[in-house]
């Protein structure tokens, strides 16, 4: 049977290496301001969907992810490979 969860039983596998290239970002960036920089690429995200996704309660839509990537200047490639 097909489960939509990641092997540590998270909603996504992206969500902590999001954090992590938030992190790097100049300033080391807050969730807070992480989120008016998508908000400002059009998605309608806040403060706490982004930290919901970096713990891995909530699952990343393609369209979220491509955005966040585009956000952080990094592939969805990059964000979706798991180690």
């Amino acid at each position: 049977m097909y489960k939509n969860r990641a092997k540590d039983g998270a909603n996504n596998i992206s969500g902590r290496r999001i954090q992590a290239y938030r992190k790097r970002l100049p300033g080391s960036i807050s969730q807070n301001k992480f989120a008016a920089m998508l908000q400002v690429r059009g998605l309608d995200i806040d403060k706490n969907a982004v930290q919901r996704i970096e713990c891995g309660k909530r699952f990343v839509t393609d369209i979220e992810l491509k955005v966040i990537a585009e956000t952080l200047g990094v592939t969805c490639d990059a964000l979706l490979t798991e180690n």
